[in-house]
């Protein structure tokens, strides 16, 4: 199985992604995508870790990390988040066929990503190739996923492909 959850900053996607793992098979590996990188930063990981079970164990990836590697390996696993990832990549252009890595995989997945098309239009470049790039990467992701969530105020809306969509 493999669940993609989208959502805004601070929207209760990653609580509900927790909620999604804590139901699969144990053990649960945790794969930590972001890195402290000021105090705030350091802060919302010190909440996520608080929020996580004890017997999770965690993985940092980091951004730009190997994430396709860690997900070659079998058992449940929990992605947080991929925008954080991506940004590690020079140009937004990751090395790794994520959506390739998780079809192949042995195992649940839980995917949780930003969804940032939705908001004020980047005044850069850069964040302009940003939100499209991960655009790009949600659409290939949701495409081997079997389950999709956008997660609003902590509301959940389960999203239905589209019709004549081959997953």
């Amino acid at each position: 199985m493999i669940a993609l959850v989208l959502g805004g900053a601070r929207s209760g996607k990653s609580a509900l992604a927790e909620s999604l793992a804590q139901g699969l098979p144990a053990p649960v590996r945790y794969l930590a995508t972001g890195s402290a990188t000021d105090p705030d930063m350091a802060g919302r990981i010190a909440a996520h870790r608080a929020r996580r079970p004890a017997a999770w164990s965690t993985v940092e990836v980091g951004p730009g990390g190997g994430l396709a590697a860690e997900l070659a390996r079998a058992g449940t696993v929990l992605v947080d988040s991929l925008g954080t990832w991506l940004a590690g990549f020079e140009g937004f252009r990751p090395d790794q066929d994520l959506a390739s890595a998780l079809a192949a995989r042995e195992g649940d997945s839980v995917v949780v990503s930003e969804e940032v098309g939705l908001g004020v239009h980047p005044a850069t470049e850069s964040g302009r190739r940003f939100r499209d790039a991960l655009g790009q990467l949600n659409q290939e992701v949701a495409r081997v996923a079997d389950y999709v969530a956008l997660v609003v105020a902590g509301r959940v809306l389960e999203l239905a492909p589209p019709r004549g969509w081959a997953s």
